[in-house]
């Protein structure tokens, strides 16, 4: 009688109706990264999908499915290690390693393209900014949501977040108790639900957060302690910067300042009336941004905050899909 359960099977559900199979896929060092894969289609533009902290990759992506498939994307979906069904024996719980581990994965995938694009939403966003610089080759576009990979730890003091430090952080993005999980919804979502029984909070943390905390934690220390904005490399490929106005947990100026930090490679958009959790908040307008950006390479976007969202698009003749040949290696 749990309604957690009862929600991830009907996510589980969305994934099988729009034709994804799951996958296990073992990797030397003993990890496994769990995937969710689309049918084999050459004509179809594959995109990797990667979730933030929370719950398991199902209930953050289960909304996309559809809409990219019939753009022309084929989305792969892996649970990060630690995450759903993904472990590993490893001691690293760097950004990096979780690159590592998702790059080696795809790469051992049958049929899987020589390049693909990624998007990453917030902590996915950290390993997808380190995908695409350690495997330049791999990496064809990239698209950040809500990603702070310039922040420093620095900023915990300075006040630019509503924590003063990692374990508070840590105690709000893995909740256990229902207060944790209300101030958390309260600070991730711009218009958080009104309607919250405490039985369906305990559920869920019940169900979704009791597992590996302690690698969890673990991953969020990694991710932010002694880092600074001068060790943070730059990536080459084109970027999309997606940023909810109203977010509280990676506040806008930190969008802005990876938009100076990568230069011209990139564009921001800034979303109007989203908080962080702008897959959830505003699932079709963040489907369409993705959607367009991937699909066609000529989309500019330009931020306007008081909601007038453009883009221009400059048609070439010719199909925009990229077509590889399978059989070369992917690394």
């Amino acid at each position: 009688m749990s309604p957690t359960l009862a929600r991830d099977r009907c996510y589980a559900r969305a994934f099988r109706s729009a034709g994804l199979r799951q996958a296990a896929v073992p990797l030397p060092d003993g990890a496994v990264v769990h995937f969710w894969l689309p049918r084999p289609d050459p004509a179809l533009h594959p995109v990797l999908l990667l979730h933030g902290f929370g719950a398991n990759a199902t209930w953050q992506w289960a909304p996309f499915l559809r809409p990219l498939l019939a753009a022309g994307l084929a989305p792969f979906v892996p649970d990060l290690v630690f995450f759903g069904n993904s472990a590993s024996p490893a001691a690293d719980r760097s950004p990096a390693y979780q690159a590592a581990s998702v790059a080696a994965a795809m790469a051992a995938l049958p049929g899987v393209p020589q390049r693909y694009s990624v998007v990453g939403v917030s902590y996915g966003g950290f390993v997808a900014y380190h995908l695409a610089h350690a495997f330049p080759a791999v990496v064809e576009r990239l698209v950040l949501v809500a990603a702070g990979v310039c922040l420093e730890e620095a900023d915990l003091a300075s006040g630019l977040f509503a924590v003063d430090d990692i374990s508070e952080a840590a105690s709000l993005l893995l909740p256990q108790r229902p207060e944790d999980l209300r101030r958390l919804v309260e600070l991730t979502f711009c218009k958080p639900p009104k309607f919250m029984p405490s039985c369906f909070i305990r559920d869920y943390i019940r169900v979704m957060c009791t597992e590996n905390v302690k690698e969890k934690t673990e991953l969020l220390y990694a991710l932010i302690s002694g880092r600074k904005l001068s060790d943070l490399p730059k990536i080459n490929q084109q970027t999309l910067i997606i940023w909810g106005e109203q977010d509280r947990v990676f506040p806008l100026e930190l969008g802005l300042r990876l938009k100076r930090h990568l230069g011209d490679t990139s564009e921001l958009t800034i979303v109007k009336d989203a908080g962080h959790a702008i897959n959830r908040e505003k699932p079709a307008e963040l489907c369409r941004l993705i959607k367009n950006y991937i699909i066609d390479s000529s989309v500019k976007y330009r931020d306007d905050r008081k909601g007038c969202w453009k883009f221009a698009l400059r048609r070439f003749a010719g199909s925009s899909l990229r077509k590889v040949d399978s059989s070369r290696p992917l690394i």
